[in-house]
């Protein structure tokens, strides 16, 4: 059996309790510096042929040019419409969450394929970062519709 002994003192105790409130603290901020990962499977769309290419590889052919171009900061919390919005989002696989308090830019483009209607369709770009954060195919008016990216499986 081993017995260690040690004399400490309430100074000696102090400065450990300092010491290690200190070396915790460059552990937080070390680790908020840490890159984060970036998603792989978003493409940059840092361009305006980026983003026409990459509504074309969901197979919507749009004019080349966005008939519309906006930047908005979206909140810090989501509210409604945004609340609702996001539920077409997440079913797509993006989610407005991850950029709250950040600016977007919306790019929307005239769709030139949607099925059986060859005018009036609108393609939605939202983009955060240089990343897509969301999009919605719509055709507004009193018979308009909205929709996610997904291009119509039946016309497919």
């Amino acid at each position: 059996m081993f017995i260690w002994t040690a004399r400490f003192s309430r100074k000696k105790a102090v400065v450990a309790v300092l010491v290690m409130g200190a070396v915790m603290a460059l552990l937080i901020v070390l680790m908020g510096r840490l890159p984060q990962e970036e998603v792989p499977d978003l493409p940059r769309l840092t361009t305006n042929e980026e983003r026409v290419a990459y509504l074309e590889s969901l197979g919507w052919q749009v004019e080349p040019e966005p008939v519309e171009t906006l930047q908005f900061l979206l909140p810090q919390q989501l509210a409604e419409p945004y609340l609702t919005y996001n539920d077409l989002q997440t079913a797509q696989g993006f989610d407005l969450t991850a950029c709250c308090g950040k600016q977007l830019s919306r790019y929307t483009y005239t769709v030139t394929n949607y099925p059986g209607r060859p005018t009036g369709v609108q393609a939605n770009l939202y983009v955060c970062e240089e990343f897509p954060a969301a999009g919605d195919i719509l055709c507004p008016g009193a018979d308009g519709f909205q929709e996610t990216l997904a291009y119509p499986e039946a016309a497919a």
